[in-house]
């Protein structure tokens, strides 16, 4: 007779179906440098499109798109002020992330 595998106090937290689908669609937004670009600059506080432009090289038809992909993922949050529209990060989750996997490649590439 088989005997059920306990899970050890030291597993990771449950490794459903679930969990890893809502992984690889946080990764997946996260795959495009150009988000990473704008994760990185909205930690600093939110900012209009033509603040982003002025700090990313990019035209403002791509910024738009990479803004509404992370906004539609609950990455960020947006406010409209006149004409303007400001966005913030509301998902501090991603940062943490993003900022763990960016500094251990930082610190790989030194040591190479």
């Amino acid at each position: 007779m088989a005997t059920k595998r306990q899970p050890s106090s030291t597993a990771p937290v449950a490794e459903s179906d679930e969990v890893f689908e809502m992984a690889a669609e946080i990764f997946r937004v996260m795959s495009a440098p150009m988000r990473l670009k704008i994760i990185s600059s909205l930690c600093n506080g939110e900012k209009n499109v033509s603040e982003l432009l002025a700090e990313i090289d990019t035209t403002q038809p791509n910024m738009s798109q990479h803004l509404n992909t992370l906004y539609q993922a609950g990455v960020l949050g947006k406010r409209r002020e006149g004409v303007q529209i400001f966005y913030r990060i509301i998902n501090d989750r991603v940062v943490t992330l993003c900022r763990a996997v960016c500094t251990q490649i930082a610190i790989e590439a030194d040591l190479q």
